[in-house]
């Protein structure tokens, strides 16, 4: 048995698992973000509800960037695991082994164990929520680049700045990450939003975009045949380099299936690869995937 943790910047979730999807919840408490011991303590009391044996490991999915070399965490909405070593330090408090990656490493772990990507080999779990982000499982293993930043398709220039559906010039738009034209600024939520607004001169909320589309309207298809173009030009580099069998989209927008569908065959069309059936699909997890994934991480890894 292990205690799997979901974590992030308000609400800490945590369950025992005796496989990567054999979970049962131990429910909620809120994060301490400013006092490493109150967190530590938070994350104690959780193992102690579970009834763990003493010692036995922990697994976290926690939000922000894990750098698997030395250990680091960069979580800036939680300051007191910021820049520490959260695997040695909590593990150091808890006499426990301590598993820790980000949440879109364990939402593509989750995908490949238990949902979307079950029997496949190569896995790349594509976030499309409020940013992108994403996930590799390769072999039933988390692939860990330097920096803890494999996966990433979000980020670096890569958007176009003219496209043919429908004609037009596409500005880059700064990014959060210090760069201007990452995917990350058009291929969310918030993207979709900015893209309809540079385009007709709207403030609309992403959900009421999509189901403007999937109602007919002409403005919201004028967006969304430009997101697609846009989105599907990195993702099907991304495809080319890394080679998945299967891509789970999750986040809010992959609960929108017919743009996830519109996606898949857009990719399929602009890769190497004929792959006669859908490629990019939505993910099957939309609950606890942080925890089936943390679940996933320690199992994979053989400590439990």
């Amino acid at each position: 048995m292990i205690t799997c943790f979901d974590i992030g910047g308000t609400t800490i979730k945590a369950a025992t698992a005796t496989g990567p999807d054999a979970l049962v919840p131990l429910g909620r408490v809120p994060t301490p973000r400013d006092n490493f011991e109150a967190f530590a303590a938070a994350v104690a009391n959780l193992i102690e509800k579970g009834g763990a044996p003493t010692g036995s490991p922990i697994s976290i999915s926690v939000t922000g960037v894990v750098d698997p070399e030395t250990g680091l965490v960069t979580v800036a909405n939680i300051p007191c695991i910021d820049g520490h070593n959260l695997a040695g330090d909590l593990g150091a408090r808890l006499g426990c082994q301590v598993l820790v990656a980000n949440d879109a490493d364990c939402f593509a772990l989750a995908e490949a164990f238990a949902g979307a990507g079950r029997g496949h080999r190569v896995v790349f779990g594509a976030i499309l929520g409020t940013g992108v982000g994403g996930g590799i499982v390769a072999d039933g293993r988390l692939f860990r680049g330097g920096g803890g930043l494999s996966g990433e398709w979000g980020h670096g220039t890569a958007v176009a700045t003219g496209v043919s559906v429908p004609p037009f010039d596409m500005p880059h738009l700064p990014c959060g990450c210090g760069l201007e034209g990452c995917v990350d600024t058009v291929g969310g939520a918030r993207g979709i939003e900015k893209l309809h607004k540079h385009l007709h001169g709207t403030d609309l909320p992403s959900t009421d975009i999509v189901a403007q589309w999937e109602d007919g309207g002409a403005q919201a298809a004028q967006t969304l045949d430009l997101y697609v173009e846009l989105v599907s030009l990195p993702l099907a580099l991304t495809v080319n380099i890394v080679g998945p069998d299967i891509i789970p989209v999750g986040g809010g927008l992959g609960n929108a299936h017919g743009l996830v569908s519109r996606l898949d065959v857009a990719v399929r069309r602009r890769i190497l690869r004929n792959i006669d059936r859908p490629l990019v699909v939505p993910a099957q997890l939309t609950v606890d995937a942080g925890l089936i994934g943390a679940a996933s991480l320690a199992f994979s890894e053989g400590v439990a």
